[in-house]
C-alpha cells in the first residue's frame, strides 16, 4: 500500500458537505471515503494506509477536537484539515497545535479546498513513506540479539569500540564483530547513519540490561 494513493477520508454529519467534497475529489479523480460519525471513522481507518482527513469540528457524541486526540494516540501520520460553520481563532489555534495543518471555515471555495487538499495527499504520502521505514527499521532492530542490543547502544551513546568492549568485558575484535553485523542487518552504510536512523525509532533507554 506503500505505493497507493492516499484516500481522503471526510468525516462530517452533514450530508450535503461530504457529498458535494467527495464529487468534488472523484472530479479530478482523487479517491474518498466519508464518514457521518467520528465513532464509524475510527472503526474504518487503518494505520497503514497512506489517507489525508477532513475533519468537522462540531459533531454529535465525539467531536473532531477528540477524534484528533484519539488519532494522536494511534501514533496515525494522517495529515488533517479541520473544517468549522463557526470557526474562530482559538480553536484555529488549538487545532494547528495538536498536529493539523489547515484549519477552513465554512462555506469554502472548492478550488481552495481542492488544493489544500492536494498538498494534504502528499504530506500523506511523504509521512507514510517515512512511517513504513521506520516500521521495517524497528523490525530490524528487533530482530539483533541480545549482545547486538548492547552494542547498539553504546554506538548510540556516542562510545568508541575500545570503551563498549570494557562495559560489556569483552574483546574489541568481538565489539567489531558485532558492530559489523548490526550495519548488515540494519541496512546501513555507515555507523553515523545506523545511529541517526535507529535514533528515530529507538530510545538508548530501550531494552536497556539491568
Amino acid at each position: 500500500m506503500t505505493d497507493a494513493a492516499p484516500i481522503v477520508y471526510i468525516v462530517d454529519d452533514d450530508n450535503g458537505m461530504r457529498t458535494s467534497l467527495a464529487w468534488l475529489l472523484e472530479s479530478v479523480g482523487i479517491q474518498s471515503q466519508g464518514f457521518v460519525s467520528a465513532a464509524d471513522f475510527l472503526r474504518a481507518f487503518d494505520l497503514n494506509v497512506p489517507g489525508c482527513l477532513v475533519l468537522d469540528v462540531r459533531m454529535p457524541e465525539v467531536s473532531g477536537f477528540e477524534v484528533q486526540e484519539e488519532l494522536n494516540r494511534r501514533g496515525a501520520t494522517l495529515p488533517i484539515i479541520f473544517v468549522s460553520g463557526h470557526g474562530d481563532i482559538p480553536m484555529s489555534v488549538r487545532a494547528l497545535q495538536h498536529g493539523a495543518i489547515d484549519f477552513v471555515e465554512k462555506p469554502y471555495n472548492s478550488q481552495q479546498m481542492l488544493e489544500r487538499i492536494q498538498r494534504a495527499m502528499k504530506l500523506a504520502s511523504q509521512r507514510h513513506a517515512k512511517h513504513m521505514r521506520q516500521l521495517e527499521l524497528r523490525e530490524r532492530i528487533n530482530s539483533l540479539t541480545a549482545r547486538e542490543k548492547e552494542v547498539l547502544h553504546g554506538l548510540i551513546e556516542g562510545k568508541p569500540s575500545k570503551v563498549i568492549a570494557a562495559d560489556l568485558s569483552i574483546s574489541v575484535k568481538t565489539v567489531d564483530v558485532h558492530r559489523a553485523s548490526i550495519k548488515e542487518k540494519l541496512g546501513a552504510s555507515s555507523i553515523p547513519t545506523l545511529v541517526r536512523g535507529v535514533l528515530e525509532v529507538w530510545s538508548p533507554s530501550d531494552e536497556r540490561p539491568e
